[in-house]
């Protein structure tokens, strides 16, 4: 399910969430289909996840490293709008790979203002 479509959710499994809006991948290391972003380099990332709902469901993601659940960002509230945000430093080797999942259950929104985002960038090399 690709970011930009509305609702997305809420799925019986947990899914990897694909972003359709790339505005900058030097490199390629995001690969817009899978939603898997794989260290070109060895060295220190940043990495960034926001989310939004509506009411009625939780918004619930996961920035994921090589399959281990590094941080999450959750909102859940009855009514109104759900917002939340998270960031990790990461440590990555080359090959090294990170995605964000949404929760089996949950629900998000979004639309042509990209509520949804995640974003990653090399704060520096290392040997």
């Amino acid at each position: 399910m690709e970011s930009g479509d509305g609702y997305i959710g809420p799925f019986s499994t947990e899914i990897t969430l694909t972003y359709r809006n790339v505005f900058t991948n030097i490199g390629n290391a995001y690969n817009p289909i899978t939603g898997v972003f794989t260290a070109p380099l060895k060295g220190a990332y940043m990495f960034r996840v926001s989310v939004y709902g509506h009411g009625g469901t939780g918004a619930t993601v996961d920035i994921y490293k090589n399959g281990e659940r590094m941080v999450m960002a959750h909102d859940n509230q009855p009514q109104n709008v759900l917002n939340s945000s998270n960031g990790v430093v990461l440590i990555l080797e080359v090959g090294d790979v990170v995605y964000v999942t949404l929760w089996s259950g949950r629900r998000i929104y979004d639309d042509q203002y990209n509520h949804n985002t995640f974003s990653g960038y090399l704060l520096f090399p290392l040997r």
